[in-house]
């Protein structure tokens, strides 16, 4: 038995978890409300993977689903206490090696608000009305090849 290779990722009211397994077969996924559970058969030869985290906080175990791709298996974890940060997926501080954070889903939510992010639509909008190409000025002649700059010196061949 093998642990899954996983990222996880938090957000407002629920964790995210994907286990990279393709061509998981008999996936079990449980859903306890301190602990979490994954295991199945995985690949061409069949590995079985096994995973279980003692959770950082409580989730709500009805609430909890998980889906099946041919390459993953992604887990969506609800939590007990929405509105409540997880700086680590599991209750422990010990690193996990086959757990990794997902950055490219991560968001820093708790600096997030309403009006915050209305203000960054206002502002990708001026920046959208902003002119184009054309009202970029005319910079004298800085397309043409055959001009040389005053210092430019011919350079000797190599030997």
């Amino acid at each position: 038995m093998h642990p899954a290779t996983a990222k996880w990722y938090d957000r407002r009211d629920s964790v995210f978890i994907e286990f990279y397994v393709a061509d998981s077969k008999d996936v079990k996924v449980t859903f306890d409300k301190a602990k979490f559970g994954f295991s199945c058969l995985g690949g061409t030869d069949s590995v079985k993977h096994e995973n279980e985290i003692d959770l950082f906080e409580a989730v709500d175990e009805n609430e909890c689903k998980h889906k099946r791709t041919d390459r993953s298996v992604l887990c969506y974890l609800r939590k007990a206490q929405p509105g409540k940060a997880w700086p680590r997926l599991t209750k422990e501080k010990a690193k996990l090696s086959w757990l990794s954070v997902d950055f490219n889903n991560w968001k820093d939510w708790e600096d997030d608000s309403e009006e915050e992010m209305g203000n960054f639509d206002q502002l990708s909008d001026m920046m959208n009305n902003i002119g184009g190409d054309e009202d970029l000025p005319d910079l004298d002649g800085a397309d043409d090849d055959d001009s040389a700059d005053s210092d430019d010196e011919k350079m000797p061949d190599l030997e």
